[in-house]
C-alpha cells in the first residue's frame, strides 16, 4: 500500500476536513457550508495529510502561537492541533511521519518549542514532548460551600456586570493579552479565536449558543476580568431549585477580579452546582469557599505537552529562582533536534542564559529532552524525575540546583483547548 503524506493544495481542503471528523468520530461527510466555514482557520503550508489512492486517512495541522514563560516573557511556539489517523490506517506510521515533517518545519521556522493538549497520554512522549502544565475541573455543590448568602458585588470599590458579545469582542482581546504576560503556560489568541467563540464564524456541525458573559471592572472603570458561562435547568425535585452553570472560560488581571468573579458566580439565583471548566491545578477557587469540600475534583489531569526544539533559546527566555547559578545539562533528542550539552547561568536576578557547553564542560545533569519539556515551565521536579531515574545526577547537588532554578511560585496553565 503506497501512503503519501505531504501539506495540502486547495483542492486537498475538502477530503481533509472529511478525513478529520472521521478520525474524531464526528459525521463520516461534510457540508460545502463546513468547509467553507473551517477553511479561513488554517494555513496549508502548516497543514497535512496522508493519502492512499488520493483519498485522506490522516490529518495533522500547526499554528504560530506565542507561549508565556515564567518571568513573563513569550517564545514562538508551534501549536499542533487536529491530528487523527482514520481507523484502517492505524499503526502504519502516519501520525509520526507528519510530525518528524512538522517539527523540522518548526525548527527551520525559529520556533523555539512545540506544544499540543495530548488527548491520550502514551502517545507524544515517544516525538519528545513532556506534559508542561496539568489542568484540574472541579464541581462546587453551591450550598455546601457555606458562602454568604447576602453577597451583593464586590467590596473594593469594583463592579460586575453582564455583558453582551459586542463587549466581550470589543475588552477581550486586550484583557487576554494582559492576563496571558501573567500566566505562564499561556498561549496567544488570535482573532480567528474570538471570532469562534462570539459566533461571528460558527460551524454547521456544532451549533453556537451565545453564553452569559460578566465583566468585571475596577474602581477606574477599566475591566480586569470576564467570566462566560452557560446555565442547565434540571426539573426541580420537590420545587427544590436545580440549576447547574457551565463556566467556559474565567480570566482576570487581579487577584481582586478573580474573586470577584467566582464569587458573582457562587451568588446566582437557583444554581445549586458549578462546574468550573479547566483550571489551573493551584486555582484559588476551593479556598474561597467556606467549606473547600464542596469543590470536588471532577478532572486532575495532564493538559499542555511541550517539546524542545532550541534549547538555548527557550532556556534563556525565562526567569530562575535562587541565587546565580551554573548548571551544565546533557539533553538526549533521539531525533536530532534539540540534542546537546549546554551551559546554563543566571544571575541574581533571576535572568537566565544559555549556550552551548564548550568541550571542557562536563555534563552536571542528564535528561531525556521530553523531561525537560516537563521542567521547562516550573510544574515538574527535578528530584522526582531523578527518583525515577529519568534524570540523571553527575555532580552532588546538582538536582537541588535544578529544584531550586526551575519551580515556580505557582503552577503554569493554559487556559486554551487547541
Amino acid at each position: 500500500m503506497t501512503l503519501e503524506t505531504r501539506t495540502l493544495d486547495e483542492s486537498d481542503v475538502a477530503d481533509w476536513v472529511r478525513a478529520l471528523g472521521t478520525g474524531f468520530h464526528r459525521a463520516p461527510s461534510v457540508t460545502d457550508e463546513e468547509v467553507a466555514a473551517r477553511r479561513p482557520g488554517f494555513d496549508l503550508a502548516r497543514t497535512r495529510g496522508a493519502f492512499d489512492r488520493g483519498r485522506c486517512v490522516a490529518t495533522f495541522r500547526s499554528m504560530p502561537r506565542e507561549l508565556t514563560v515564567p518571568g513573563g516573557a513569550f517564545v514562538a511556539a508551534s501549536a499542533i492541533t487536529n491530528v487523527a489517523v482514520t481507523a484502517t490506517h492505524r499503526r502504519r506510521g502516519l501520525a509520526s511521519r507528519m510530525m518528524a515533517a512538522d517539527l523540522a518545519d518548526a525548527k527551520e521556522r525559529g520556533e523555539a518549542v512545540a506544544i499540543l493538549v495530548a488527548a491520550e497520554y502514551p502517545i507524544y512522549g515517544r516525538f519528545g514532548f513532556g506534559p508542561a502544565t496539568w489542568v484540574v475541573d472541579w464541581e462546587v455543590n453551591v450550598p455546601r460551600a457555606a458562602m454568604d448568602g447576602r453577597y451583593a458585588g464586590p467590596t473594593d470599590g469594583g463592579r460586575v456586570d453582564l455583558a453582551d458579545i459586542a463587549e466581550v469582542r470589543k475588552s477581550g482581546p486586550a484583557l487576554h493579552e494582559r492576563v496571558r504576560a501573567l500566566t505562564p503556560g499561556a498561549i496567544s489568541r488570535d482573532g480567528r479565536w474570538w471570532d469562534v467563540v462570539t459566533g461571528e464564524v460558527q460551524f454547521p456541525s456544532q451549533p453556537w449558543t451565545e453564553p452569559f458573559v460578566a465583566l468585571h471592572r475596577d474602581e477606574h472603570d477599566e475591566v480586569q476580568g470576564l467570566v462566560a458561562y452557560r446555565t442547565i435547568d434540571h426539573p426541580w425535585p420537590g420545587k427544590l431549585p436545580r440549576v447547574d452553570a457551565q463556566v467556559l472560560q474565567l480570566i482576570a488581571a487581579t487577584p481582586a477580579a478573580e474573586q470577584a468573579l467566582w464569587r458573582f458566580l457562587l451568588s446566582l439565583d437557583w444554581v445549586t452546582m458549578i462546574n468550573s471548566g479547566h483550571r489551573a491545578p493551584d486555582d484559588v477557587l476551593p479556598l474561597l469557599l467556606g467549606d473547600p469540600r464542596a469543590a470536588r475534583t471532577e478532572t486532575h489531569a495532564d493538559f499542555m505537552w511541550l517539546r524542545m526544539l532550541d534549547v538555548p533559546v527557550a532556556l534563556s527566555a525565562r526567569t530562575y529562582g535562587g541565587a546565580a547559578a551554573r548548571l551544565v545539562l546533557e539533553v538526549r533528542d533521539d531525533a536530532g533536534l534539540a540534542g546537546g550539552r549546554f551551559v546554563l547561568e543566571t544571575d541574581a536576578t533571576g535572568a537566565g542564559r544559555c549556550t552551548a557547553a564548550s568541550p571542557a564542560d562536563a555534563a552536571e545533569l542528564t535528561l531525556d529532552v521530553a523531561d525537560l519539556g516537563c521542567l521547562y515551565l516550573g510544574d515538574e521536579s527535578a528530584s522526582r524525575l531523578a527518583a525515577l531515574g529519568r534524570v540523571t545526577e553527575h555532580r552532588p547537588g546538582a538536582v537541588g540546583s535544578a529544584d531550586t532554578l526551575f519551580r515556580t511560585a505557582r503552577r503554569p496553565w493554559c487556559p486554551e483547548v487547541f
